[in-house]
């Protein structure tokens, strides 16, 4: 069975690049959130970045075309009629479970329903599911339309009838799937980015390289296409912070507690390229002016 309709809670970054991403490839989707603000910015993001790509020839289509298979709203409602949600809202525990148990109510029983959780285990948020046999994670990458990678995550409980449509799904998107087997926190790539990052965030904080310079080693030295802090400033600090926190939670293990450089911006709201301040400073059209003061 090909997934058609799809339907997203949460318009912000993540959530909106997912919902290109189906439109981009034929997909039916309902991106839902509960501020309209957030609908019109992602609207108005979408509609930038599919033309860019159409305009570059890396989609076929008209951008009319993919932007009439969206549908933009704040209410769950039409979740009733998807055959695959996913849940892209804020990474704590409480916020998902919260969410996924109003989704629990009115999606359909032979619905999928996915998390895009970078870090919290699968089988902690499937017990806010009825049914937890069809609840499993799908996590994307930042930027979405760019990254071609997408980790399907299978819980305690997990179908492996979930887990080959997810598959599938993914695979209908563009994108390569990278199956996770066993639901541990922070899964595949997070085990293994994350430690980089947190060590480049020390490094900064014992005053030994700047952000900037470690930014410039990692594309030039290692090969990153993008600096570990261009990325986080996009993903943004909380998101990251968030990610870490969980992991660290769940395993009480001292590599993964989040540095206090980290910590002490979210604090003072320097979330990103969101907020016009993260590791780097933005003006208001989100171009980067140079390393924000530590």
């Amino acid at each position: 069975m090909a997934v058609q309709k799809v339907f997203i809670v949460g318009g912000g970054t993540m959530g909106r690049g997912i919902a290109q991403v189906c439109a981009q490839n034929g997909i039916s989707v309902v991106l839902c959130d509960l501020e309209q603000k957030v609908l019109d910015e992602a609207k108005k993001q979408i509609s930038w970045s599919a033309g860019k790509l159409i305009e570059k020839g890396k989609v076929r289509g008209q951008l009319d075309e993919v932007m009439g298979l969206i549908e933009f709203g704040t209410s769950l409602d039409k979740a009733a009629d998807a055959e695959m949600i996913i849940e892209v809202v804020f990474e704590n525990l409480e916020v998902k479970g919260k969410v996924l148990g109003q989704i629990g109510e009115v999606a359909s029983k032979d619905a999928l329903v996915a998390s895009n959780t970078s870090a919290i285990p699968i089988t902690d948020l499937a017990a806010f599911v009825p049914n937890p046999s069809r609840v499993l994670g799908l996590h994307f990458f930042n930027p979405v339309p760019m990254m071609a990678a997408v980790e399907v995550i299978k819980g305690k409980q997990t179908s492996q009838e979930a887990l080959s449509l997810a598959r599938e799904f993914v695979e209908s998107m563009g994108k390569e799937p990278i199956m996770v087997m066993r639901d541990c926190p922070g899964f595949v790539i997070n085990r293994i980015n994350l430690p980089s990052s947190m060590e480049a965030m020390r490094v900064v904080e014992e005053g030994v390289a700047s952000v900037e310079d470690i930014d410039k080693g990692v594309k030039l030295a290692l090969g990153r296409r993008m600096g570990i802090f261009e990325t986080g400033d996009i993903v943004g600090l909380d998101v990251t912070l968030g990610s870490l926190s969980a992991v660290y939670e769940e395993t009480k293990d001292p590599r993964w507690h989040p540095p206090m450089i980290l910590r002490r911006k979210v604090k003072a709201g320097q979330l990103g390229k969101k907020t016009g301040t993260g590791w780097y400073r933005y003006d208001n059209e989100g171009k980067r002016l140079g390393p924000a003061d530590e």
